[in-house]
């Protein structure tokens, strides 16, 4: 596999289980040292233990508190001295079938928080460590729901909208001083989150995917590292769905 990512830093936020995952076991491969990120402390310590070794550590961090993320921030540049490429994984789903009149303003804004809120934050707070040290690279993960609303999702799809418009103000602000933005907006994807799905709902989410398939949490991680790398170093501000073609249908 290549080492794109050898004497580069990465740190990964919601890192212990599914995309997130994925992402930092990818670029550990590529050989990141890595910064794994989750409310989970032994789950996240278990993920970087398994994936880097020595060449990682886990930080237990909410990304909804502003303090927690600069506590993490502040060690994972202690522990590597830089912080070369941030990815935004962290995010939560609402289970519940609300339409928008019905969500609880609690529910709208735990997702707002963790999802909007938590990306604004992180890189509120990695930005000025890739401007001292020249430039880096931050992958936020989206959704197709970042371009198309589904019945029912209106407090995930406005957090996803939000990060999508993040992305590009943060691609245009920093273009000049080497760091570049993107996201990468999954369709369905094979995670933890489709756990309790009947097989009637899998086979039904199969289905309507173009290919007939779900994505699997790799092939996201395969596109975020090739944002990351310097072989997309003229990709900026860009949103990238991988979904296997159903948004291509309408």
């Amino acid at each position: 596999m290549n080492q794109r990512f050898d004497n580069k830093v990465a740190l990964v936020t919601g890192a212990a289980s599914g995309i997130g995952l994925a992402v930092l076991t990818r670029l550990a491969q590529e050989g990141a040292r890595v910064v794994g990120i989750d409310r989970d402390q032994e789950k996240v310590s278990d993920a970087v233990r398994a994936v880097a070794g020595d060449n990682g550590i886990a930080l237990s961090c909410d990304v909804s508190s502003e303090s927690a993320i600069e506590e993490a921030v502040t060690a994972a540049v202690a522990h590597f001295g830089s912080i070369d490429v941030l990815v935004n994984s962290a995010g939560i789903v609402n289970r519940e079938k609300w339409k928008l009149h019905e969500v609880p303003v609690a529910d709208w804004d735990a997702i707002q928080t963790v999802n909007a809120r938590g990306a604004f934050l992180m890189m509120r707070s990695v930005i000025p460590h890739m401007l001292a040290q020249g430039g880096g690279a931050i992958v936020n993960i989206g959704s197709v729901g970042s371009f198309r609303a589904t019945v029912t999702s209106s407090a995930y799809a406005t957090s996803k909208g939000a990060v999508l418009m993040m992305t590009r103000a943060a691609a245009v602000d920093y273009a000049r001083d080497n760091i570049r933005t993107n996201i990468v907006c999954p369709g369905t994807i094979r995670t933890a989150l489709l756990d309790g799905s009947t097989p009637e709902v899998l086979a039904m989410l199969e289905a309507r995917a173009p290919q007939g398939r779900l994505g699997e949490p790799e092939e996201v991680a395969s596109l975020v590292a090739f944002l990351a790398s310097d072989e997309a170093r003229h990709i900026n501000g860009g949103s990238y769905i991988i979904d296997g073609g159903r948004c291509a249908g309408g």
